[in-house]
């Protein structure tokens, strides 16, 4: 579902991502984790076609980045902190002009939305305007909207940054719920636990290179560690790890 090879990108003199290689199948929910400046949101606009590395290149769902951009992006769905949402327009108004954009009929997609807010607690969200919006609610809008056309990949980059406990419960079970054959959740992070709940793989960026990647054990039993923090400063600061 997801192979990427040689991604490099540098900003002047500055390198974001060194020569990134990695694989990821579906039915999982893949992490990346890494502190900020890692690179991580480099990498996932990269996948996403809103950036061009400067070398290697990157496959989602088959689609090539270079050679199909366009394919690329009606197989993805992208969250990140960053998006907006029109003020004046309810979550409903939204998602069925999104809708519309990825080619669904208006019974598809009153369908679809009734189907995301069974599994998003969308609830008064749909008829309430955006400018109303908690942070917690216009998160909920934003996903629902990047998955409003059912894409096999899904791209999260930093998703639970700023909700409360309730919209954070949600969307956790929400990617949990995303893991089916076929599809693939890319779930980016700096937040331990959410990687050990939610990923069935994951890998650890650090000054956009590529440390590790694999399954919780695998990076246990590589690192000589019993927690993923303790395997993450390993990889990352091994002069902590060792201290403690």
């Amino acid at each position: 579902m997801l192979e990427l090879r040689g991604i490099t990108k540098t900003y002047g003199t500055f390198t974001a991502l060194r020569a990134v290689s990695l694989q990821a199948a579906g039915n999982e929910v893949f992490g990346l984790l890494g502190p900020n400046g890692a690179g991580k949101t480099t990498l996932l606009r990269i996948l996403a076609t809103l950036l061009q590395p400067d070398q290697g290149t990157a496959t989602l769902a088959g689609r090539d980045i270079h050679a199909d951009p366009e394919g690329v992006r009606r197989v993805v769905g992208v969250v990140n902190g960053g998006m907006g949402l029109p003020a004046r327009l309810t979550g409903r108004e939204i998602l069925r002009s999104f809708a519309v954009l990825y080619g669904l009929n208006r019974a598809q997609a009153d369908a679809r939305i009734a189907e995301l807010d069974a599994r998003l607690e969308l609830g008064r969200t749909l008829d309430t305007r955006a400018g109303e919006y908690s942070t917690g609610m216009k998160q909920k809008v934003v996903i629902a909207r990047a998955v409003i056309h059912d894409p096999p990949v899904l791209i999260l980059d930093e998703a639970a940054s700023g909700l409360d406990i309730f919209a954070r419960r949600t969307l956790l079970d929400f990617v949990q719920a995303t893991r089916a054959p076929g599809r693939l959740t890319v779930y980016s992070t700096h937040v331990m636990s959410e990687v050990e709940e939610v990923c069935d793989r994951v890998a650890i960026l650090h000054e956009g290179a590529l440390l590790a990647s694999g399954t919780l054990p695998e990076l246990l039993e590589r690192t000589g560690q019993r927690t993923l923090e303790r395997a993450f400063f390993a990889l990352v600061r091994p002069e902590v790890a060792h201290a403690g």
